[in-house]
């Protein structure tokens, strides 16, 4: 792995820290050399490019907004021994979000806004709000490439309107592999049912995509001596609510993060009911990487939302 980093990163000294992390999918090893410490990711399977491919866009998005701390992506690069793929970054020194929740809470809502910012300046015929001359204004729902959210990758292709990019690019495409590897009769039922409501619960709202995290559990979160830091990002534009649904399900988030938050982006009628929506695709989702422990779950919100 050494070599490989000096080869494509045009490095002269690389020495593994014995430092790493990772989770149930990368492999994650932490390295110093004569530029300073780095991170790499690694993964053995041939997805693995795409995977970290989008990461790397995740990572440039959410830089160049100016808004929250991530690592700085540096590069992409083909495993030494495999079919896999290995994602360079920068190595920040972090530990559990803690006393920087609050300010998290306020960051991410400003990422949130920033899109929404610039389709306002760009109305008003200004040229931009901060985060760089080169941040482009975007009107559509989904993202220019492919991201993953675990290893699956979404659907991100460009649409128009949120509800029908969230039904059919999110919600029927977990669905369909879930057909593919389960044939669960109950969700297969319950689908067609779900699908005529979701409309309605968007009525009377304005939706502008939001740059989301877009995987952003506890996890995925931590902070440095002076700031808070997301990591690990399956980015796409989107409905900003949609951000808190897997923030909800797992802990790792109190209330001041939320209540910074909320200040910034408030509760709009009928959250509530969307809420559980969106915690349905991380469910699903997670039936789809981790097997049928999360199938009650799916098939609960469903009912519930179809009552």
């Amino acid at each position: 792995m050494e070599a490989l980093l000096k080869r494509e990163l045009g490095l002269s000294f690389v020495k593994a820290t014995g430092q790493g992390g990772g989770g149930c999918i990368n492999e994650g090893l932490g390295y110093s050399t004569d530029k300073g410490k780095i991170y790499a990711k690694i993964n053995k399977k041939k997805e693995a490019k795409v995977m970290f491919d989008g990461e790397l866009a995740c990572l440039e998005a959410i830089l160049a907004t100016d808004t929250v701390r991530a690592p700085k992506p540096m590069k992409v690069m083909g495993h030494p021994t495999t079919e896999g793929a290995v994602l360079a970054m920068e190595y920040l020194d972090m530990r559990g979000l803690n006393t920087h929740a609050a300010k998290l809470g306020e960051q991410l809502a400003r990422m949130h806004q920033f899109n929404e910012e610039l389709l306002k300046q760009k109305a008003a015929n200004e040229s931009r709000v901060g985060g760089g001359d080169d941040v482009e204004c975007i009107t559509r729902f989904g993202f220019p490439v492919t991201t993953c959210c675990g290893i699956i990758p979404q659907d991100n292709e460009w649409c128009d309107d949120w509800v029908a990019f969230y039904s059919r690019n999110r919600l029927k495409f977990q669905l369909g592999l879930i057909e593919r590897d389960y044939g669960d009769r109950e969700a297969r039922e319950l689908w067609p049912q779900l699908e005529r409501r979701i409309p309605g619960l968007f009525e009377g709202l304005e939706i502008k995509p939001a740059l989301l995290h877009g995987d952003l559990w506890g996890g995925n979160v931590a902070e440095m001596t002076s700031e808070p830091v997301i990591f690990d990002p399956a980015s796409f534009y989107g409905h900003s609510e949609y951000e808190l649904g897997i923030a909800g399900m797992f802990g790792g988030f109190n209330r001041s993060f939320y209540s910074a938050y909320h200040k910034l982006v408030p509760k709009a009628a009928g959250f509530d009911k969307r809420h559980e929506l969106y915690k349905l695709f991380h469910y699903l989702n997670h039936w789809n990487h981790f097997g049928s422990g999360y199938r009650g779950s799916s098939i609960s919100i469903m009912k519930s939302l179809i009552r």
